[in-house]
């Protein structure tokens, strides 16, 4: 039976996210750039004659109906297709990161699905179809860096100056896992940031703008509170927006910026070859210095495209 092996699921962050106001009927207008990651996920993917969808966890457990399964069953419906598959997931991205792991894995699933299964769909009938799936699903699917506005459905394509692609990225996952919904409902929330232009982002990528998000993320406290005398400190089992700023002091401190990415808790930073020749090694201080649960960090660099690309056809569009 025809199968994909080593099919790379990769890792975003936003570099900026502002929040320029809120619709009617509830959804958040944002202006974002979104960028692919060297970071991934592993999947190999085999087709099957008996209609079955069937996921197998190589490494980290996951939900039953998670959104590759979901995907392939939507695929497969829509298409009207007999096919079946075995999806295999070698989970690299932390969960609850803000990294989009799981709408990357979801939108690889669509991409090998529709060559695997001879559907030969375009570009654009993958992404209104990956919009069902949720709104970071049709970026990975379009499989280039974007300027995003909207409710995060208005995808432009967009040529990044060489130093995005030239300067590392230090990431640092927090144990913390904030609910996204406590972000956009939160009071601190900042909803009236001024429209950006593109030519500004452009002009400085790296130093441009700030996380709407990142203020509520920080302020984040679970609902259970601490052991009487326990007040300030962080225990394994409230992990929460305290780490957030943990990660971004720590980041700051070492690498002189730091930045949350989308709805957290993942931090990033870029690096300065010059001043920090081994940033790997700075991370491995930084996580063992850190309390509160596990810290995971990685050194990544910006792709210019999705590594998949090519399996969409000629028609995906370009910046």
């Amino acid at each position: 039976m025809p199968s994909l092996h080593d099919l790379a699921a990769p890792a975003k962050i936003n570099l900026f996210l502002h929040v320029t106001g809120k619709r009617h009927d509830g959804y958040h207008l944002l202006q974002s750039v979104f960028v692919l990651l060297d970071w991934h996920d592993t999947l190999h993917i085999e087709t099957r004659e008996d209609g079955r969808i069937i996921r197998h966890d190589l490494n980290v457990p996951l939900p039953a109906d998670d959104l590759c399964v979901r995907a392939a069953r939507l695929l497969q419906a829509e298409a009207g297709t007999h096919g079946g598959c075995d999806i295999h997931i070698e989970k690299s991205l932390p969960w609850g990161a803000g990294l989009g792991g799981g709408s990357s894995d979801a939108a690889t699933v669509l991409l090998a699905l529709n060559r695997l299964w001879g559907l030969n769909w375009s570009a654009q009938r993958l992404e209104a179809l990956a919009v069902k799936l949720g709104a970071d699903v049709p970026f990975f699917v379009r499989g280039r860096n974007a300027w995003v506005e909207g409710i995060g459905e208005q995808i432009t394509p967009i040529e990044l100056p060489p130093e995005v692609f030239d300067t590392p990225l230090a990431l640092l996952k927090p144990p913390a896992a904030i609910p996204t919904s406590a972000i956009f409902g939160s009071p601190l929330l900042k909803r009236d940031t001024e429209h950006a232009i593109l030519a500004a982002f452009l002009a400085a990528p790296k130093r441009f703008g700030r996380n709407d998000l990142q203020e509520p993320a920080e302020a984040w406290r679970e609902t259970e509170p601490p052991p009487a005398g326990d007040a300030g400190s962080l225990r394994p089992e409230a992990s929460d927006g305290r780490q957030v700023s943990q990660a971004l002091s720590a980041m700051q401190n070492r690498f002189g910026n730091s930045r949350m990415t989308g709805s957290g808790s993942t931090v990033f930073s870029w690096v300065n070859h010059a001043q920090t020749p081994h940033p790997e090694q700075v991370l491995q201080a930084i996580e063992a210095s850190l309390h509160g649960g596990h810290w995971v960090g990685r050194v990544c660099r910006v792709l210019p495209c999705h590594p998949l690309l090519h399996l969409i056809g000629s028609d995906a569009a370009k910046p």
